[in-house]
């Protein structure tokens, strides 16, 4: 049954407009990468917010900020919500800001009709989930639900060298709670762009995700002889141009077997315009929504790698650097989050994820579901990524009445 909360979309609207002046991009989206200036002040304007509707918070040792609203019966675990506030270097308004504002304003809501649930409620702000400047992503959520080494992470370094714990310590927001503490909470549900055309051009208002597609990093170095760039082609072992080759694979590979890959980051030595590259480094991403079919592909990039650097004279080394298996949702959840689209009257489809999200580290350990809104174009991790009202509002009211049937009403 819709809950008939009072959810203002002007108000979360306002809020997100809010948060996006805050560490502005250069060409109208977001730059507020972790543990930056910007992301500290973009905690404590949402510690304000908190603050003014007597929300209790929690902040851990990795930076994972927690907002407790009390329930009637404090024996129940808490019903959580929220994502994160972190944005890539050249990021939009929305990724990840949608679900914790939207967590925000379900709390508003909250207090403004005078609501009381039988559980408590905890909107949560993870750390780092983007892993754009201290890699890889989903820090904060993966060190409180044990996928992490909390001493690890904390000494995770950005490629200007600096720490994880001692930045986060510098912005003011490393806490002493227990990462761990958050493994206790009942059910969590995430907001989220959909970060895919799908919904848009299907003409639907809410995505219900049953699980997250498999996924698994790699870095590549290919090591081949640095030589004058005047000297003759035919005995070259130019490091760039097999790489360049198999970063073409990559998507050959991603085609084939009808997955996702990309190359996202690429350094070259010794990056000099007159001198045969004799080292080139680089990331590959893939995704596939069967493990099965990772599996395969990684197999597939492996053998495609090892044949160009014997063609062209080079060595080359893969390694595995990051990976988290296919993930289902909760089915109950999944299935209170498609019974609030319907009795909303909102159109609706089922959806898998292949991006990586917090929701994706707290299933292993707590029943999760995940609610896509649409994103024009698809068009996300981009300054120009957008999203209308509407659709931010329609989210969130099958947002609050998911969570308020989770939760019970006193």
């Amino acid at each position: 049954m819709a809950t008939n909360l009072p959810i203002d979309g002007g108000r979360l609207w306002s809020s997100i407009m809010a948060m996006a002046a805050i560490g502005p991009g250069i060409a109208g989206g977001s730059n507020r990468q972790t543990l930056t200036e910007a992301d500290g002040e973009g905690r404590r304007m949402l510690s304000q917010w908190c603050d003014a509707l007597g929300l209790r918070l929690s902040v851990d040792r990795v930076g994972n900020m927690a907002f407790l609203r009390e329930g009637a019966d404090p024996s129940l675990p808490p019903v959580a919500f929220g994502s994160h506030l972190d944005t890539q270097p050249t990021g939009g308004k929305f990724d990840g800001v949608l679900g914790v504002l939207a967590g925000l304003e379900v709390m508003r809501a909250l207090a403004d009709a005078g609501v009381v649930t039988k559980a408590p409620l905890l909107l949560i702000n993870w750390t780092n989930e983007e892993g754009a400047r201290f890699s890889p992503p989903m820090m904060g959520s993966g060190v409180a639900m044990g996928l992490f080494d909390e001493a690890e992470i904390l000494a995770k370094t950005d490629p200007a060298g600096a720490v994880f714990g001692e930045a986060l310590a510098r912005i003011g927001w490393r806490g002493e709670a227990e990462p761990s503490l958050l493994q206790r909470i009942g059910a969590y549900l995430e907001l989220h762009i959909e970060q895919g055309p799908y919904l848009e051009a299907e003409g639907a208002d809410v995505g219900v995700v049953t699980g997250a597609s498999a996924q698994a990093w790699f870095e590549v170095t290919v090591t081949g002889a640095e030589a004058h760039g005047g000297n003759g082609m035919a005995q070259r072992r130019d490091a760039l141009v097999a790489a360049s080759q198999m970063i073409v694979a990559v998507e050959g590979i991603a085609h084939e077997m009808g997955g996702n890959g990309t190359v996202g980051r690429i350094t070259v030595s010794p990056d000099s315009r007159n001198v045969v590259p004799g080292r080139t480094w680089f990331t590959v991403d893939l995704r596939h929504a069967r493990a099965a079919a990772l599996a395969a592909m990684e197999a597939a990039l492996r053998a495609r790698i090892g044949a160009i650097a014997a063609a062209r004279g080079v060595a080359a080394t893969v390694t595995r650097f990051w990976s988290f298996p296919e993930t289902p949702f909760d089915q109950a959840l999944v299935a209170r989050v498609r019974q609030a689209a319907i009795v909303r009257g909102y159109s609706w489809r089922d959806m898998p994820t292949g991006i990586g999200h917090d929701a994706v580290y707290v299933a292993r350990r707590v029943p999760t579901a995940m609610i896509f809104c649409p994103c024009h174009g698809g068009l996300s991790h981009n300054e120009a990524e957008s999203i209308t009202e509407a659709w931010a509002e329609a989210g969130c009211k099958v947002l609050a009445d998911a969570v308020i049937a989770a939760a019970g009403v006193v």
